[in-house]
């Protein structure tokens, strides 16, 4: 969804534009965990514990739930992430062009627009990185899932069996591994995040006043040197 967002954001249509905003992501996040949570309510009626362990029956749900996840988690969201992605970076890259080599001269000074904002830019590249963590921690459990699904009917040692345990585990620890680094990746990628994060940190919680922050860019502070 953040990707979409990033794509209608730095859309040239004004139309598209008005599809990333604050009023249609609450929408959409809400929207969002509803539908997961309907999805998964097939997770109470086929799922058994056995021996202390939670897992899905056995046989053809077997084999559909571990596609159903493969898809879910891995596929379709990376497949969504590329696509969405690439029309985003074709955005940013037709706005570089048609704005980089607009040059004009005023006042003997020549002046040159910026291609996107601060702000856009920093948001693209967190966005970036969390795609790249997510294909990295979450890659592992669908592949692991469409392998348990292929070889569901297959005779396995002790040995072999717990392998397999172990290291279906291990995709499930990458995945929360993946969630938990999020607000990790955000501080390091984004000078803007860091600054409101401190700011939410001096007044709500040590009940000071906010730092000012300037709020006039580097290229309207030219122009009106200029003027």
């Amino acid at each position: 969804m953040a990707s979409v967002d990033r794509y209608f954001a730095s859309s040239h249509s004004a139309l598209r534009r008005q599809w990333s905003s604050p009023k249609i992501a609450i929408r959409l996040i809400i929207g969002n965990v509803i539908f997961w949570c309907v999805t998964y309510v097939q997770v109470i009626i086929f799922y058994n514990i056995s021996t202390g362990i939670c897992w899905y029956q056995l046989g053809a749900y077997g084999v559909f739930f571990s596609i159903f996840i493969a898809i879910g988690i891995g596929i379709l969201p990376l497949l969504l992430l590329f696509i969405f992605g690439l029309l985003t970076a074709n955005n940013v890259h037709k706005t570089g062009q048609r704005i980089e080599p607009i040059g004009t001269m005023h006042g003997g000074r020549h002046i040159q627009g910026s291609k996107t904002s601060k702000k856009d830019a920093q948001l693209h590249k967190m966005l970036a990185n969390q795609v790249f963590i997510f294909i990295i921690f979450n890659m592992p459990n669908p592949c692991y899932l469409v392998y348990k699904a292929l070889t569901v009917n297959t005779s396995k040692s002790l040995l072999r069996s717990t392998t397999e345990d172990f290291g279906g585990n291990m995709t499930y620890a990458l995945i929360y591994l993946g969630f938990s680094l999020t607000f990790l990746n955000f501080i390091i990628s984004s000078d803007m995040f860091r600054k409101e994060f401190l700011q939410l940190i001096r007044t709500k919680i040590f009940r000071q006043h906010p730092i000012p922050v300037a709020t006039v860019r580097r290229d309207n502070k030219k122009n009106c040197e200029i003027n």
